[in-house]
């Protein structure tokens, strides 16, 4: 059987009101504090092209979430389905001929994540364990199992043997689904039911279709082929964010010198908190669709300086970071960096 990307699981349930009674298409009262939208179409568009997959928006296209107080509940809700309740497994494949971040593995080599010394490898070691990962904990599945607190990033692929992408070239689910088939057929990967496949690309590549105009990084799944047996496969598009400075990044200086990798993380931590919480789409998530790290997008609660004269928000294994918060499902909700 051929690999293929499953179709869209749930569709995001729409307010077809009069631009009038917008508000109550909204949860807990957040609306945009980035660019307004120009008209109620505009707001369902969004909703819209965030149905078929889940997305870190650009910042223009998502436009920043605002908190606010509310008596009633946390602001996002359970619909039943699977989480990643016993530990959140990460495996990366960085798609290119050359590494794409700093110290990152030679091109054609695949191995334990423990030898990736690329900053992004960085953060996957030590995201496990810290207070920032530890807001998933708030989430448990219908018998009641909390996510833990854990992070195994299991393995890495250097991928320059299967049909790697040029600068600019679109990049459907389709190839990357394919390609994940290919490293697990040749044994650069191995499958894992329960592993979040991250998908890195240089420069320009479009993953999926709308980089830089539309998002920066989504999660979503697909099927494989495993002993010939059908498999789901869980992955992340996420492409080379400081190719889009402006849609895709802070714009502040990079807190560890490392401009490409710093602002990937922001996006890769984003995805593997609604992986861990919404592999499917069926889990958690408010009544406009947004799961947990969508509410808090482009967010950053109180910075600081670092030594060398970046922004960052939150410190990882004893290195700075500037990533978005993530919201926390206890008491009344709300975003932040830590729990």
């Amino acid at each position: 059987m051929s690999p293929n990307v499953i179709p869209r699981i749930r569709p995001v349930a729409l307010c077809l009101a009069a631009a009038f009674a917008l508000a109550s298409c909204t949860d807990r009262g957040q609306h945009p504090t980035g660019p307004n939208p120009a008209s109620l179409q505009a707001v369902l568009n969004r909703q819209m092209e965030f149905a078929p997959r889940h997305e870190f928006h650009t910042k223009d296209y998502y436009a920043k979430a605002q908190t606010s107080a509310n008596s009633s509940g946390t602001g996002i809700y359970y619909h039943g389905g699977p989480l990643l309740t016993s530990a959140t497994r990460v495996a990366t494949v960085y798609w290119a001929n050359a590494p794409i971040y700093q110290n990152g593995p030679a091109a054609g080599t695949a191995g334990a994540g423990t030898s990736d010394g690329s900053l992004v490898g960085f953060l996957l070691q030590n995201l496990g364990g810290s207070p920032y990962f530890n807001i998933n904990t708030t989430y448990y599945n219908a018998v009641g199992t909390h996510v833990q607190n854990v992070v195994n990033y299991t393995q890495y692929w250097a991928n320059n043997q299967y049909q790697v992408p040029a600068n600019g070239q679109n990049v459907s689910d389709a190839n990357m689904v394919a390609m994940l088939q290919y490293g697990f057929d040749h044994g650069y990967l191995t499958y894992d039911a329960t592993t979040l496949y991250a998908i890195f690309s240089a420069g320009t590549v479009n993953l999926g279709g709308g980089f830089g105009t539309q998002y920066c990084a989504y999660h979503y799944h697909g099927t494989v082929t495993v002993n010939g047996v059908s498999k789901t496969v869980l992955y992340a598009a996420m492409p080379y964010n400081a190719a889009y400075p402006s849609a895709c990044t802070n714009g502040t200086a990079s807190p560890n010198g490392d401009v490409g990798a710093d602002a990937e993380v922001n996006t890769l931590s984003h995805e593997i908190e609604e992986t861990t919480t919404d592999l499917l789409g069926t889990s958690w998530y408010d009544r406009r669709g947004y799961e947990n790290a969508d509410k808090c997008a482009w967010t950053w609660g109180t910075t600081y300086a670092t030594a060398n004269g970046g922004v960052a928000n939150m410190k990882i294994g004893g290195k700075d970071f500037l990533i978005q918060r993530n919201w926390v499902n206890a008491g009344s909700g709300g975003c932040a960096t830590r729990y």
